[in-house]
């Protein structure tokens, strides 16, 4: 082990290049220990900022001088004997306290940028949860439970099977494929069942699916859309195909109101967990009921929905975009500070 103490660099002989260096903050009274693993170096502070020294060994310019110097370049364990001699760009310490309040004023606006992003894209998902329930809010339409809809009996679990190892002519779903109140039919395993076996669980176009369990009480009980021809896959065990009479109720309409908030309460309310594992089962959600309004008002229902659901994925694929551009500009700050250009 190795002692730290109070205002010492400590860097990671392993992660170094990856940015595992830190200051044991001078306001701590105590030492701590640490491993062989890591070094633990005293600054001299006539002749260096700390902080200065921090910011520049998570910089490119270090992992630079790092290729340059170390024979196994950044993936050698940087231990004192070949940290030490390396030679680094040292300005005067004025120099380097004007740098390092430049860079920290720019990481300062930087995170803020983080944190802005952040707001905006959790107020992005409250809007859709906060609109969709609003729009199923309606006295005027009649609130029908799932059993009067399907009748109970007409629910039906999957097939519980085991991934095959070879090649097979039946695939089954995965949990992960039921994404959005969509379920991607690619999203599948092999299994080893024979066609005639596999036949009542084969999906088909528009089948509407609730999922029965799930490891995430957020996920337990939601609902997706198949959305194209499936040939040869079928619908596992933790899957409940829930047959809709389109003439009364359109699947993406069902979709959406089962997946909106109000729904998801009281599914959320009613899951029970075993083993991790959070779950509802038929008689649950014959029991829910759900408003039904004319098929008429559903289409356009369903029409305002997709078309605010395309204009937030807009705003999300913005706010992704320039996810990358904000990550980018530390990187790019401390390269021009340690090039004498900031």
């Amino acid at each position: 082990m190795i002692l730290v103490r109070p205002g010492d660099l400590v860097v990671s002989g392993i992660n170094a290049a990856k940015g595992a260096i830190a200051i044991y903050d001078e306001s701590n009274t105590e030492p701590i220990a640490a491993t062989i693993h890591y070094g633990s170096y005293i600054p001299d502070k006539k002749r260096i900022d700390v902080r200065f020294l921090w910011w520049l060994l998570r910089s490119q310019v270090f992992r630079d001088i790092l290729d340059e110097n170390l024979p196994g370049g950044i993936k050698t364990e940087l231990k004192a004997k070949r940290l030490l001699p390396i030679q680094i760009p040292l300005p005067p310490l004025d120099e380097q306290r004007r740098i390092v309040a430049r860079i920290e004023q720019f990481a300062g606006k930087i995170e803020e940028a983080k944190g802005l992003r952040k707001q905006t894209a959790a107020q992005v998902d409250r809007v859709l949860g906060a609109t969709s329930a609003g729009v199923f809010d309606s006295p005027k339409w009649p609130q029908k439970c799932i059993e009067s809809l399907v009748g109970r009996r007409n629910l039906k679990n999957g097939k519980s099977v085991k991934s095959a190892s070879g090649v097979s002519d039946v695939s089954c779903l995965r949990l992960s494929s039921m994404r959005g109140g969509q379920i991607d039919c690619r999203d599948c395993k092999p299994v080893p069942i024979s066609r005639a076996e596999a036949k009542p669980y084969f999906v088909q176009k528009d089948d509407v699916f609730v999922m029965r369990g799930n490891g995430s009480k957020e996920l337990v009980g939601r609902a997706g859309l198949i959305e194209e021809e499936c040939p040869g896959v079928i619908f596992p065990d933790l899957f409940i195909r829930v047959p809709l009479n389109d003439s009364e109720l359109l699947g993406s309409f069902f979709i959406a109101v089962w997946n909106s908030r109000p729904v998801r309460k009281i599914i959320e309310d009613i899951a029970k967990t075993t083993s991790g594992i959070w779950k509802i089962n038929q008689g649950h959600i014959a029991a829910i009921s759900i408003p039904v309004p004319p098929i008429e008002a559903q289409s356009r229902i369903v029409a305002f929905l997709d078309a605010l659901q395309a204009k937030l994925n807009a705003v999300k694929k913005h706010q992704a975009e320039s996810s990358v551009e904000i990550d980018a500009l530390l990187p790019s700050i401390l390269s021009k500070a340690f090039r004498g250009e900031l």
